[in-house]
């Protein structure tokens, strides 16, 4: 099981890193070919305008809302996992212990319930989708592709609320974020970089 799950979040965080890099790459690539193919027409730089009007890059746009869209669904698994997830927990805080742990539970469960209803929802839609031919407008890619980011994301959103609920029933733990932390830099060894209590300012 663990081993599973080590591979499960390889996957989750390469998946993630590899949308928006590429999202980013290809934003790039189709504003410089918009700008350059500007350029040579204002220049008069015929065959250059020729070479990059031949490139069609329409596409660009489509695919990139469809790999952010993808990098958004299982990004907020990823944030479940990471309790990276922005939460209002000052009256929970307040709570006795129990009263607490009660309702820290209860949100998860309730958390895991919704996305499971969502990716149910949804895996339902894609289905019907499939058994048609709608298509994307520039791609013209099968949309049930598109769409099966809601059950996919949605159901692994729903695997790891159950996962930290697990967790917090077993040891009373929640995944949590610091958020000055950053992964390959050493806080300790850095002089620098120290981090400084609440309310401390530069």
């Amino acid at each position: 099981m663990r081993v599973f799950l080590r591979i499960l979040d390889r996957l989750e965080e390469w998946l993630i890193a590899s949308l928006i890099a590429g999202a980013t790459l290809l934003i790039f690539v189709a504003v410089a070919h918009r700008y350059a193919l500007d350029l040579s027409a204002k220049f008069h730089f015929d065959k250059a305008y020729d070479t990059l009007f031949q490139v069609n890059l329409a596409w660009a746009q489509e695919l990139c809302i469809y790999m952010f869209v993808w990098m958004a669904k299982f990004g907020a698994a990823y944030g479940v996992r990471t309790g990276i997830h922005v939460g209002v927990d000052v009256l929970v805080n307040k709570l006795p212990p129990k009263g607490r742990f009660s309702s820290i539970l209860v949100g998860l469960l309730a958390g895991a319930f919704f996305t499971g209803i969502v990716a149910y929802f949804g895996a339902s839609f894609v289905w019907n989708l499939a058994h048609t031919d709608q298509t994307s407008p520039d791609m013209e890619v099968p949309m049930w592709i598109v769409y099966l980011a809601i059950p996919l994301g949605s159901g692994l959103m729903c695997f790891r609320f159950l996962q930290v609920a697990w967790r917090f029933w077993q040891s009373g733990e929640l995944p949590h974020h610091d958020a000055a932390h950053v992964e390959g830099v050493d806080v300790a060894a850095s002089p620098n970089l120290t981090p400084q209590p609440q309310g401390a300012t530069r």
